[in-house]
């Protein structure tokens, strides 16, 4: 039995919000969690984290951008369509507890994951500020949504086009000198959850970041998602995808990211000189 899918949306650029009716899913996911999912049977199996889930309905929604083969292809299906299968929810979900003020800083496509942990950290009676930051302001989506799941919504902008010109750091540094925050999480590029990590060091801060970006298999039996944290090995998919920011060997993850670059590069390139070549030949025999 296929997945359907009930709505698409491209939110912004090559990115895309889509919900499918699954409530063995949904009656049981958490903030922090992640699905594994096939587009056909014959596609290979990729992690992606739940963006948004309604009990009631039964309706998962993801949010992904289509980068890669597999990614590309489950962007051109279309409302009605049938994704092959899909497996959850997956993962530890982030510990959620009232803290006091928190920080839920959110790079890129890690805006989608942290609407959750921020609507729950908000629903525990905590103070929550969401940094949301991106290259431009095209890229960033979800607004009305993410200010309904936090007390305050700041957006930054490498280029300045909309909220903050500058990093997320610089405006979580300027909240940490205003008053105290007792914790934060990180969901994004690994460069910018570093830079969290390295901002409250040594600052009484509990961090915790989201290793979702190492995640292949996602059941720990292929070990691509291994992370060293407090000089123990974890695996990001069983043992996370949290894990305490200041722990982890952040050197590490960032090289095992970069182990695939190449493969799937070439994947890609493969994949899209086969599909020009079947246009061509479904062309010629018209």
């Amino acid at each position: 039995m296929g997945y359907k899918i009930l709505y698409k949306n491209e939110v912004c650029k090559n990115q895309y919000e889509i919900r499918v009716k699954a409530p063995y899913i949904t009656k049981n996911a958490k903030a922090g969690q992640f699905i594994i999912l096939r587009v056909d049977k014959n596609s290979e199996r990729i992690p992606l984290t739940i963006a948004d889930y309604d009990r009631e309905e039964g309706v998962l929604t993801i949010v992904y951008m289509a980068v890669g083969y597999t990614t590309k292809k489950l962007a051109q299906l279309n409302v009605g369509d049938e994704i092959e299968d899909i497996v959850g929810p997956l993962g530890k979900p982030t510990h959620i507890e009232k803290y006091g003020t928190v920080v839920c800083v959110a790079g890129g496509y890690g805006a989608a994951p942290c609407y959750l942990i921020s609507k729950a950290f908000k629903d525990a009676g905590n103070k929550v500020y969401m940094i949301m930051g991106a290259r431009n302001k095209d890229l960033i989506f979800w607004q009305d949504k993410m200010k309904q799941a936090c007390s305050e919504l700041i957006i930054t902008t490498d280029d300045g086009s909309l909220g903050v010109k500058g990093f997320t750091t610089s405006v979580m540094a300027e909240i940490m000198e205003k008053e105290k925050i007792d914790y934060s999480i990180a969901v994004g590029p690994m460069p910018m959850m570093r830079a969290v990590a390295e901002l409250t060091r040594g600052k009484g801060i509990k961090t915790e970041a989201s290793m979702n970006p190492i995640m292949v298999d996602g059941t720990g039996m292929c070990g691509a998602c291994r992370v060293t944290v407090g000089n123990e090995v974890k695996f990001a998919c069983v043992d996370g995808p949290d894990f305490d920011a200041h722990l982890i060997d952040f050197d590490e993850v960032i090289n095992r990211c970069k182990i695939y670059k190449d493969y799937e590069k070439r994947c890609d390139e493969t994949n899209c000189n086969l599909q020009k070549q079947a246009l061509e030949l479904e062309a010629s025999l018209k």
